[in-house]
């Protein structure tokens, strides 16, 4: 039972007591649901999320959160397979509840009215009995049947009610629907005609339910009295109670008989001799002719096996019958997949979902851009971080921008009209020495901006007829081309931009594969082309952003942090990952559910939100932003950067040694491609030296652990760079300090070969 408190308590049904408290919302529930097996409860609430909870442990909750506005009802269908939620915008929202996590298959806008939360007309989606349609009351009060192939308007229910419709309520086996309105009445349909059988007069009906196995139904007012009504359903129709379980109307109804039809003989009905075929004749030459006939031989076979190869099996149209066959291939299954084939969703990186009336365009390192829907037009405002830099604006938007980039040097902005007007492109610099900077180019008609990005060079868009369209900061057309994938999203950063599409089936046969490009549009210069974007089976992308130094990172939807290395030399690129936010120390032991809104990569850090209570995208008031080391992920455990055990110690300066070996390549690509500075190069020597630190680390565990580890510690030594052999001869002291004596000639040995540059031994030992 839940109440405007926004509390939902479990009564036994028994004894009428309260058992538990069952789940608390901030704000007033407004409808329950409880699956058929009794095992979950959907509350729907004026919160933007349906929260769903399992009865016999609260803990476990799931979350139906693509609603924009608040919520007025929540079903299920008689499986459960499905969830449809209403909402006070006037949208049906059908969730998909076969996954792990809730997937919304459809959003039907127009299907239901907007109605209030605390409004006494219905916009619940009521399921038929046999779980292949639903019931809609439309704001036209009639009552629509959608089915759930293609989530289509199959029936409709008209001219039953002159009022706003408050309830129905199919009968168990789906032959009848009754329906009460707010015109004091209540209306007995037959299902499968869609016609009237009776009217009831009762006012102010506000539920309505059947009795599971008699001829009853029972019903609530609004002014809180109960009737039960006997002997509901009209003698000459109460046979359709009776009926097992009934289809829902939603196939066409047979054909009748058509004048084309009339009087037409089928073939069933054709004598034997009038289908029979006539005996072949033979020419005045044949065989038989010239040889003689041989009518004695006429019935030597005889059909002493029952292969039904005699003269008595031929049908009436000349051929063998095959009764007597074996049913060939009963059992053989023939595979096939009626499931559809799913494609990876546009994303703008940085942005949000509507939330209410709200939503963030651009969210980054650099300040934040959000609007706020005014149903006539949109307001936008501008925040940065560093306000002595920049100044906040805030302007009227008529155009409605959906799509949003912010850095340093501007502001670019794009829309997604669904009037049928061309998609605007808008870029607004901070500074400028001119008197008006500021430039809209329109793309051509029937295109539309799927995703945007923003560099110091260059701007980016990706559109709906798969063209990668390429401006300079102050307007002039520069590049555009078609990718060889579906359009999906796209980053860049100085001369450098990267476009991920969808690509072939992956291997489940279900989903896309995602493939990416990166190109330095200055120098025409391709360093990716089409290569695939590292993702596990069932995860999607949530974010691709370049890091601070130029490295292309993407964040998918497992909490992981990737990052492309070697993408400068073509054929070289590969995904290594920096974070797994899910082996995190502070997740270790379930002490916190959170999960990360990914913001970008700088520093040698991800910058993030941290996200509580299953919320997956940020909200108003703006939340402040963290930051975490990256940890490469090595083992199950996660590393425990506080513990003093010889083994944790271990593992951790192993994770420190990987993970340094990542960034002084990527360090490295960066220097060889650009003009390095003296700071660069001084930096990519501190960067190789504490690589040796870290090593030399490792080794003190060694020598320390025992002398059978030795094989392992020389290994170690042979991975320092060195440049000046300064650390190896640390290496050696430090074995001397452990008293392993034949590693100490063993890295001095090591030492002479480099000195003398014969490098390493394959051999150890």
């Amino acid at each position: 039972m839940g109440a405007e408190d926004g509390t939902v308590w479990l009564y036994d049904l028994i004894s009428g007591k309260m058992q538990n408290l069952l789940v608390r919302c901030a704000l007033p529930v407004r409808d329950i649901a409880v699956t058929r097996d009794g095992e979950w409860v959907a509350v729907a609430s004026d919160e933007l999320t349906v929260k769903m909870v399992k009865v016999e442990d609260m803990t476990q909750v799931k979350y139906l959160r693509e609603q924009s506005k608040g919520t007025k009802h929540v079903s299920f269908d008689p499986s459960s397979r499905y969830a449809t939620v209403s909402g006070t915008d006037g949208i049906l929202y059908i969730y998909s509840l076969e996954e792990e996590e809730p997937q919304m298959v459809r959003k039907l806008d127009g299907a239901i009215q907007r109605l209030e939360a605390d409004s006494e007309a219905t916009s619940k989606a009521v399921w038929h009995p046999d779980g292949t349609a639903f019931a809609a009351a439309e704001a036209t009060r009639d009552i629509a049947i959608y089915s759930t192939s293609g989530w289509k308007k199959e029936k409709t229910f008209a001219g039953g009610h002159t009022g706003d419709i408050t309830v129905m309520s199919w009968a168990p086996n789906g032959s009848l629907l009754a329906s009460a309105g707010a015109d004091g009445y209540i209306v007995l349909w037959e299902a499968k005609t869609q016609k009237i059988l009776q009217r009831f007069d009762f006012g102010n009906v506000i539920n309505l339910a059947w009795h599971p196995s008699k001829n009853s139904v029972s019903f609530t007012t609004s002014d809180g009295e109960l009737f039960i009504y006997d002997n509901f359903v009209p003698k000459d129709h109460e046979a359709q109670l009776q009926k097992p379980l009934q289809a829902a109307p939603i196939l066409p109804e047979p054909l009748g008989e058509i004048s084309n039809n009339v009087g037409r003989t089928t073939l069933a009905d054709r004598s034997k001799e009038a289908i029979q075929r006539a005996a072949r004749r033979g020419s005045p030459d044949s065989l038989d002719d010239i040889l003689g006939g041989d009518d004695d031989m006429m019935d030597f076979v005889d059909d002493d096996d029952g292969a039904g190869y005699a003269d008595d099996q031929i049908n009436a149209f000349g051929k063998r019958p095959n009764g007597h066959l074996d049913d060939i291939g009963a059992d053989v299954k023939r595979l096939h997949s009626s499931l559809p084939l799913k494609a990876h969703p546009p994303i703008q990186p940085g942005s949000t979902p509507w939330a209410g009336s709200r939503r963030y365009l651009c969210l980054n390192l650099t300040g934040a851009v959000w609007t706020v829907d005014q149903e006539t037009h949109h307001t936008v405002t501008v925040e940065f971080y560093d306000r002595e830099a920049h100044r906040d604006f805030h302007f009227t938007d008529p155009y409605m921008y959906d799509k949003a980039c912010l850095n340093d040097n501007g502001t670019l902005f794009a829309n997604s009209p669904s009037d049928g007007s061309p998609a605007t492109i808008f870029y607004r610099p901070h500074e400028t020495w001119t008197t008006r900077a500021d430039w809209r180019t329109q793309l051509p008609e029937g295109e539309q901006v799927r995703a945007l990005a923003l560099s110091d060079s260059y701007i980016v868009a990706v559109t709906s007829k798969d063209y990668v369209r390429v401006y300079t900061l102050f307007g002039t057309p520069f590049k555009v081309y078609r990718q060889k994938s579906q359009a999906v999203t796209c980053a860049a950063w100085r001369n450098y931009i990267m476009s991920i599409g969808n690509g072939p089936v992956g291997p489940d046969g279900r989903h896309t594969t995602l493939r990416y490009t990166v190109e330095n549009v200055k120098r025409d210069e391709i360093c990716q082309n089409e290569d695939t974007v590292a993702l596990p089976e069932g995860a999607t992308l949530q974010s691709v952003f370049f890091s601070d130094n130029g490295d292309p990172c993407i964040y998918d939807s497992t909490g992981v942090l990737l990052v492309l290395q070697g993408w400068r030399t073509p054929g070289q690129a590969r995904w290594v990952p920096l974070l797994d936010t899910k082996q995190m120390a502070r997740l270790a032991g379930g002490r916190k559910e959170e999960t990360y809104w990914p913001v970008a990569v700088a520093q040698d850090k991800f910058h993030c939100i941290i996200l509580k209570g299953g919320d997956k995208n940020p909200y108003f008031p703006r939340p402040l932003l963290s930051e975490f080391d990256f940890q490469i992920p090595l083992s199950s455990a996660a590393v425990d950067t506080e513990s003093e055990d010889t083994a944790a110690e271990g593992a951790r300066f192993e994770e420190s040694f990987v993970r340094g070996n990542v960034l002084l390549t990527l360090f490295r690509d960066l220097l060889a491609s650009t003009n390095a500075t003296a700071s660069q190069r001084s930096d990519l020597a501190r960067r190789e030296l504490d690589l040796d630190k870290n090593l030399l680390q490792m080794l003190a565990i060694e020598c320390r652990e025992g002398e059978e580890r030795g094989m392992k510690a020389l290994e170690l030594v042979a991975l320092m760079s060195d440049r000046n052999g300064k650390m190896l001869e640390a290496a050696a002291k430090v074995a001397q300090r452990y008293g392993r004596g034949v590693l100490e000639d063993k890295i001095r040995d090591l030492a002479e070969r480099r000195v003398m540059g014969m490098g390493d031994d394959d051999e150890l030992a």
